[in-house]
């Protein structure tokens, strides 16, 4: 992810996963990537605290695999795990704004459950083609998209690098509000 943000001109920090809100606000980031990794998305109770106060900030936010789902948690959503996860680099998933589908790198064993998304607050973005599963949200309210797919997978495929040229406009149109 730093890589993909890096080679399109970004300066990138990296900060631990437990680095409170307050001090990402206070340091004025111009967005905020969300990365993966393992387990339980619900057991990340600090985290996804912090998360609230972060997306209410204001400062755009992109969120991949577990960050998405953190992100899901923090606006009161439910996760599931699955009974075998989706693993692999053959995942085709669909844009619902544009109805094109894409092949996608994935490997997580948790969703998000559909029935608890509040559509005042997000809509679905990205679906998988094979089981419907939730892929990707936009919030309505926030400067926020994540998806639960990996577009910075680096054996490929490489269909949806463009999510990060996307996560660099919402940057730009934040910083030029």
């Amino acid at each position: 992810m730093a890589r993909e943000l890096a080679k399109r001109g970004c300066r990138v920090t990296v900060l631990p996963a437990d680095t409170p809100a307050q001090y990402v606000i206070d340091h004025n980031f111009d967005g905020i990537m969300l990365s993966n990794g393992p387990g339980d998305p619900s057991e990340c109770t600090e985290i996804i605290d912090q998360l609230k106060i972060l997306a209410s900030s204001g400062i755009p936010i992109f969120a991949i695999c577990l960050g998405h789902q953190l992100l899901a948690l923090a606006h009161g959503f439910e996760t599931e795990k699955m009974v075998y996860g989706h693993h692999g680099s053959n995942h085709p998933v669909k844009d619902l704004t544009t109805g094109r589908v894409y092949i996608s790198t994935q490997n997580h064993n948790y969703v998000i459950k559909e029935d608890t998304i509040d559509p005042k607050q997000a809509k679905v973005w990205f679906k998988n083609v094979n089981d419907k599963t939730i892929e990707g949200l936009e919030y309505l309210k926030e400067n926020i998209k994540s998806v639960q797919f990996h577009p910075e997978a680096c054996g490929g495929p490489h269909d949806t690098e463009y999510l990060f040229d996307s996560f660099i406009e919402m940057m730009g149109e934040h910083k030029n509000a």
